[in-house]
């Protein structure tokens, strides 16, 4: 596969983040100039490194102000949404948000646009998360037909809030309480995700208008996660799992408290396995090979072992 992009101008909302870091990075490496547009272009601003001089470019803007939009995708050849948020005005972000980026880039003529939704995204599902995901994919393919659409599972990776969290929650109680235990999830690496936007970018009209679901090589239960992370971390702990019940209550009564564990959308989540889908398109349509959760997470992991990286052959905590 072709996998030149020199001198295409690409603009990336959200690309100060965690996946965004990681695409910003397959991008530049293969010739293309980049557009970081945030809120806050200060949190971007790590990008620059990655690149030669004069190969970043940053904007101030914010998915949900259309004018925005509109200057920080002008003369660019391709428009890459990460935008997304866990907890606040999901419609907004994930709805209005999605389309104004979506009518923006197509009002310029870019000539590809890429949307980062969730395996999940269903405008029937019984979250408003997966509601405002499946919506937004509709409203960002009523605006721009040939959008590649990119549903992972939980990615992660050395900066991700995932299995970092529960790696700092091990590392701190010896009783762990886990839940929904039983839920599957399908974690891919941040690095596979960048890999695939990049060769979807090289030869959009190969992918264009479709929707790939992406997974790693496992299917975990979040109780098997959590076993896992023990183990790597060499943490002996005991792990509790909370009744539906228990777990249902606790999201209603914390969840709109600052710092609650979970919220009630987010429970609602977690009643659906987070998998790819039988017969979904995914990383095979790329030619990547997806990377276990193993092979790349002990290296930064070793901050959560009894003594930290001088940790190994210290028997475990």
């Amino acid at each position: 596969m072709d996998m030149n992009l020199d001198g295409r101008l690409i603009c990336i909302f959200g690309g100060g983040g965690f996946v965004g870091r990681y695409i910003a990075q397959a991008l530049l490496e293969r010739g293309a100039r980049l557009r970081i547009a945030e809120r806050n272009i200060k949190n971007a601003m790590h990008i620059k490194p990655l690149g030669n001089l004069g190969q970043t470019q940053f904007v101030s803007a914010d998915v949900t102000k259309p004018d925005s939009v509109a200057r920080a995708v002008r003369d660019c050849d391709a428009v890459i949404n990460l935008v997304g948020v866990l907890k606040g005005d999901f419609v907004r972000v994930h709805v209005e948000g999605a389309r104004n980026v979506a009518e923006a880039a197509a009002a310029a003529g870019c000539r590809s646009l890429l949307h980062l939704s969730a395996i999940g995204a269903d405008s029937a599902s019984p979250s408003l998360y997966g509601r405002s995901k499946g919506d937004g994919e509709k409203a960002v393919l009523q605006a721009f037909a040939d959008a590649i659409i990119l549903r992972p599972s939980i990615i992660f990776g050395r900066e991700d809030q995932f299995i970092n969290r529960f790696a700092a929650m091990i590392a701190m109680l010896p009783v762990v309480p886990v839940i929904g235990s039983t839920t599957k999830f399908q974690p891919i690496f941040v690095g596979d995700v960048a890999d695939v936007v990049a060769r979807a970018l090289s030869q959009p009209e190969l992918y264009a208008g479709q929707t790939f679901e992406l997974g790693g090589p496992e299917i975990l239960s979040m109780g098997e996660i959590n076993r896992r992370i023990a183990q790597m971390t060499g943490r002996k702990r005991t792990f509790v799992e909370i009744p539906d019940v228990a777990a249902s209550l606790m999201a209603s009564v914390l969840g709109p408290l600052p710092g609650a564990p979970i919220t009630a959308d987010q429970y609602r989540m977690l009643q659906n396995d987070n998998v790819v889908a039988a017969g979904a398109k995914g990383l095979d349509a790329f030619g990547v090979s997806p990377t276990p959760l193993a092979a790349v997470a002990r290296g930064w992991m070793e901050k959560y072992t009894p003594h930290g990286r001088f940790g190994a052959g210290v028997k475990a905590g």
